[in-house]
């Protein structure tokens, strides 16, 4: 349109519905000559007049441009929140685990939520996303054409694109890349804003808030969780003689990490991480462990000392 037409759009990547924004600029120019709601902008105006351009601006500045986009923005934004509750209340999903090829049928955040617990890796609250089954197609391709989802770099094979992830903490995506905008509902919120515009609004409004009195703010002191029940204590000390045994000797951070993932794991599913008996409740699984007494051994570090 630049080239044949002369016509400069403003901020075009703001339109919801460019199709739909071109048919109406389309009828309406036939109505009416261009200059009536295009600003004209002269090029080389210093030259001899054959050498002279026009070209017309289109923009929001013109109040029915502006009207227009707002109205296509809104009903961008009700047909997206229809897609949203259809997805939110579907009992129809089914996909498999990116990391792990485990099969998840019922609704998506069954298997979004299983993403972050068992991988580390959270794109949001189901709730805030739409369109899953094309984001997930997606960060799917990504994977299979060995490219890393934050650093978007391609690896030669699937053990070193693994490798990569994990080392960089980059098993997550990369906020910037705009082509993952349009799966998140908070850039459809406000007309002509991207989610970085919004969050920058609401970021601004906490500091315009430092002034308030927190005086009343009662602290909760912090707790650690049992790994086999729901005991809680507020040091790790008590809780290590509230099990009994102490995961400290001989490994290092990222080793104590990984060891007590894999027995949440394993308790989690109701399995012993000794024998690896399974069991149909936890309750079950309890007894076993402390009948037999596994839960005073430490799982074989080949179980759980594996790369993530």
């Amino acid at each position: 349109m630049i080239i044949e037409h002369k016509l400069v759009i403003a901020d075009v990547k703001l339109v919801a519905d460019f199709r739909r924004y071109i048919l109406y600029w389309k009828k309406r120019f036939t109505e009416q000559p261009i200059t009536d709601f295009c600003s004209v902008i002269r090029t080389n105006s210093a030259a001899p007049p054959e050498e002279q351009d026009n070209y017309f601006l289109l923009c929001d500045v013109l109040p029915e441009d502006r009207l227009l986009r707002e109205e296509l923005q809104q009903k961008r934004l009700r047909e997206i929140i229809e897609q949203q509750q259809k997805e939110r209340y579907d009992t129809g999903f089914h996909s498999t685990c990116m990391f792990c090829d485990q099969e998840f049928t019922g609704n998506r955040s069954v298997l979004l939520n299983h993403m972050a617990r068992e991988h580390a890796f959270n794109i949001g609250l189901p709730d805030n996303i739409v369109n899953c089954y094309e984001f997930l197609a997606v960060l799917q391709n990504k994977l299979d054409n060995l490219q890393c989802l934050y650093c978007e770099k391609v690896f030669r094979d699937k053990n070193t694109l693994k490798d990569h992830m994990r080392k960089k903490q980059h098993r997550r995506i990369n906020a910037k890349n705009k082509e993952y905008d349009r799966f998140y509902i908070i850039n459809y919120l406000e007309f002509g804003k991207s989610w970085e515009e919004v969050q920058s609004e609401d970021d601004r409004e906490l500091l315009d808030n430092l002034e308030e009195d927190w005086s009343d703010w009662e602290e909760h002191p912090m707790c650690a969780v049992c790994l086999f029940c729901e005991q809680q204590a507020d040091t790790t000390e008590k809780l290590y003689f509230h099990m009994q045994f102490g995961i400290k000797s001989r490994l290092n951070f990222y080793q104590q990490v990984k060891l007590v993932n894999f027995i949440r794991r394993e308790i989690h599913h109701c399995r012993c991480y000794i024998c690896q008996e399974k069991f149909q409740s936890k309750t079950e699984l309890i007894s076993h462990m402390e009948e037999t007494k596994h839960v005073t051994f430490l799982p074989a570090r080949s179980t759980w000392d594996q790369p993530q």
